[in-house]
């Protein structure tokens, strides 16, 4: 079982984990032409959540996408991320925070990125990576697209937003066009605060938090001038100290009850499981929203796990939602990262899952989180792996003509999406396996591997060959490729 524990572990720890298996020969096709121009059907208007919305050629949310925006797994009684949301919500108790929940998935471009400073020419903002109704509005990319308007209504000193958020990405068992995430937020006001003295308030507050005797590693200083620098414009040192003290009693509170929960779970599920003592660690990092930065890391099962993000908040923030004379942390975790991890679940995409025999292992948790247990896989069923290989567009810039990049040219997500479009939660991975760029000519020709594994059946030969025939068109028709 620890065998077991640590490949878990492991692969919540890949960026990207890729499973090799026996390939079939790369997949050659009669309808394949070099010549051929991107198409995407654009509809005139996407309706999201009961509201209507214009569309124009930034456009680029599929099917399976906006079939998922009503979900909100993170709401579903006894659903797994649900339960995490939960259990996490308890730390930050009412009415110093307020919960935020039901925020709408559609947000601006302004909201989602130049309310936060992103750059005009961040890569976060293409289409590449984000999904556009038009060219002013998205599905938002993070939780923060709304901190701006949290800050400026100040309706509590602390919030919690939990939502659900949309990128494109690789496909794999830890990655999915839609996941949850819980953002954090905890500010004090200078003209509010006895005397404004900032630093002596956070102290006051820290002292009425409760204690923990879990061994804390934390050997940096609280800033470093070229590290992990402090806003000397807005903050002095002793602010600086007291609010990173508060955020990591904060962060760290939470992190033992998630992880006390896991261990009576993996007890309850084990009688040989071995306790060790829990360690966290905080390292120095860097995020775009906040400085300094830190990243908690939580020794478990062996290894240590990177566990979420946060900070001293930057002051532009809160200077850009118009109130200057807050201060305050920030941190952001994932939902389902967690819950993977509490609940020992394999692959991400068993969160979409309507499988009864998926949905009755955590009924009755929402109600009495002394029943949380761990999954039980109700069974394993078998891969069937399928090659693509193509040549890129001449015409585009990957494809070998480097003398101007377009709108249409190649990136990798695009093979990610349209494969996931078509097999949708049928497909576990798709990697690169292979790419060669031709002595002569310039060309580029790439392969990729596509595994086919349904979480609750076993797919026929039959329907395996008929949806890579569909992504093989698809490729064709949607990036212009040519099938090997």
């Amino acid at each position: 079982m620890a065998a077991a524990r640590r490949t878990l572990v492991a692969n919540l720890m890949r960026c990207r984990q890729h499973v090799l298996l026996s390939p079939s020969r790369c997949f050659r096709a009669a309808y394949s032409s070099s010549n051929s121009t991107p198409t995407t059907k654009v509809p005139s208007s996407v309706t999201i959540n009961n509201k209507t919305y214009p569309t124009d050629d930034w456009y680029n949310v599929p099917s399976n996408v906006l079939a998922s925006t009503p979900r909100k797994l993170h709401l579903q009684k006894d659903h797994p991320v649900s339960i995490t949301r939960q259990i996490l919500e308890s730390k930050f108790s009412s009415p110093t925070y307020l919960y935020h929940n039901t925020l709408d998935p559609v947000v601006s471009v302004h909201e989602n990125f130049d309310s936060l400073g992103f750059p005009p020419d961040h890569p976060g903002r293409a289409r590449s990576d984000t999904y556009y109704i038009n060219s002013t509005t998205l599905l938002r990319t993070h939780t923060s697209a709304h901190e701006a308007a949290l800050f400026r209504a100040r309706l509590s000193p602390g919030y919690l937003i939990s939502a659900d958020v949309y990128r494109r990405d690789a496909v794999d068992r830890t990655h999915y066009p839609v996941f949850h995430q819980m953002e954090g937020a905890r500010v004090w006001d200078r003209t509010k605060v006895p005397n404004g003295d900032i630093a002596a308030a956070v102290y006051a507050d820290l002292a009425k938090l409760p204690t923990h005797n879990v061994k804390v590693e934390d050997p940096n200083p609280p800033f470093h001038a070229e590290r992990n620098p402090l806003q000397t414009s807005h903050h002095s040192a002793a602010e600086a100290e007291a609010i990173a003290a508060h955020l990591k009693r904060s962060l760290e509170l939470m992190v033992v009850e998630i992880f006390t929960r896991a261990k009576k779970a993996a007890a309850k599920h084990d009688p040989n499981f071995v306790d060790e003592p829990l360690q966290v660690r905080w390292v120095e990092a860097y995020f775009p929203f906040t400085s300094p930065s830190w990243e908690m890391e939580v020794h478990y099962a062996g290894d240590w796990l990177e566990v979420l993000g946060c900070g001293v908040s930057k002051q532009e923030l809160h200077i850009n939602a118009g109130v200057p004379e807050q201060l305050g942390w920030a941190f952001g975790i994932g939902l389902e990262r967690i819950a993977m991890l509490l609940f020992q679940i394999p692959d991400i995409r068993l969160f979409w899952s309507q499988d009864e025999r998926f949905l009755s292992q955590f009924r009755g948790v929402s109600d009495d989180l002394e029943l949380l247990k761990r999954f039980v896989p109700f069974s394993k069923y078998p891969a069937c792996a399928k090659d693509v290989s193509f040549w890129l567009r001449a015409t585009s810039a990957a494809g070998g003509n480097t003398a101007v990049a377009n709108v249409h040219d190649f990136h990798e997500n695009d093979v990610m999406e349209i494969v996931r479009n078509v097999a949708g939660d049928l497909v576990e991975d798709v990697r690169l396996t292979d790419q060669f760029t031709h002595p002569k000519t310039g060309r580029r020709s790439m392969c990729y591997r596509v595994n086919y594994r349904s979480l609750e059946r076993t797919l026929t030969n039959v329907e395996v060959n008929e949806m890579h025939e569909n992504v093989n068109k698809a490729l064709v028709e949607k990036l212009g490729v040519e099938i090997r």
